[in-house]
């Protein structure tokens, strides 16, 4: 009996003792380990993961002030005669309540200028996938691959077969993993597109790690260009999550001063503070006080 009670007693100590075990058993979930690795580690079968994880992701700016009225909840400065005078045929005649109308509100555009340069080729195919999944999955986005040339690709990426639509951007473009050309790609966007009223009040991102062969000073007068015109202007940079890391590239030094969001994009995680970033955009005091100025 009392070797029993000694062996129970003995078992009571070393549970005592495993719970007071400061361990800390931890479990990661496959989804939370590629949400912050590095697109430049992915392998093929972690790319195509992924796709699942950027298409969740949801891209939502500000909405901008329509010419379209709508009906409005309050007294507004816009009487609403159609509607008042239906309600008073319900009241004998009498205009017993009032309606009005007020500005309604549209999806704000959004356009994506991808670098698809040498130089992004570990970050490249791992962005086209998030921009495939923006095209295919909100209304009024445009999407352009930079590199030598200016292609435009949003007609490819609308696809809602991810895999297709790469396959259709990737036969697109025809410089990809080549050289770069920021400056004139930027310009040729501002001429043909940009200008004309596809960026106008749009929020744009660029995706590229800032390494141009081309003139900076030409790069610098097309981004001070595009900002006067857009509502936001924001540039994705992989390299920026790099320890260190200094804006030191003549590309990336001479667009940075007309960037009004600089931010990471080496990751999944990256991407999700992008689309925050995108969210919370608003027009900076030097985009309002330079509003009249013609581009």
């Amino acid at each position: 009996m009392d070797d029993g009670d000694s062996d129970d007693s003995a078992h009571d100590d070393d549970s005592s003792a495993a719970d007071d075990d400061p361990t800390i058993q931890l479990r990661f979930s496959a989804n939370e380990v590629l949400r912050h690795k590095d697109f430049g580690a992915y392998s093929d079968e972690e790319l195509r993961l992924s796709q699942r994880l950027m298409s969740r992701l949801r891209f939502v700016g500000p909405p901008r002030r329509s010419l379209r009225l709508t009906q409005a909840r309050r007294k507004q400065h816009r009487p609403d005669l159609r509607r008042t005078v239906r309600a008073s045929l319900r009241a004998s005649g009498e205009p017993v309540r009032r309606y009005w109308r007020e500005p309604g509100e549209r999806i704000r555009p959004m356009v994506l200028l991808l670098d698809v340069s040498g130089s992004m080729e570990p970050y490249a195919r791992a962005l086209l996938r998030f921009v495939q999944a923006a095209v295919a999955g909100r209304q009024r986005v445009e999407a352009f691959a930079m590199g030598t040339r200016l292609t435009r690709v949003t007609k490819e990426l609308s696809s809602r077969d991810p895999d297709k639509a790469l396959q259709l951007a990737s036969d697109r473009v025809a410089d990809w993993s080549g050289g770069t050309r920021l400056g004139e790609c930027l310009r040729r966007f501002n001429d043909e597109w940009g200008v004309r009223g596809m960026a106008r009040g749009a929020i744009v991102v660029v995706l590229s790690d800032g390494w141009d062969r081309g003139d900076p000073e030409l790069l610098a007068d097309q981004m001070q260009r595009l900002q006067r015109i857009t509502h936001s202007l924001i540039w994705v940079n992989p390299l920026k999550v790099t320890p260190g890391y200094a804006p030191l590239a003549r590309g990336m030094a001479a667009a940075l001063p007309y960037v009004d969001h600089f931010v990471e994009g080496h990751s999944v995680a990256a991407m999700e503070e992008l689309a925050s970033v995108m969210a919370a955009t608003k027009t900076s005091p030097s985009t309002r006080a330079r509003g009249a100025i013609h581009a």
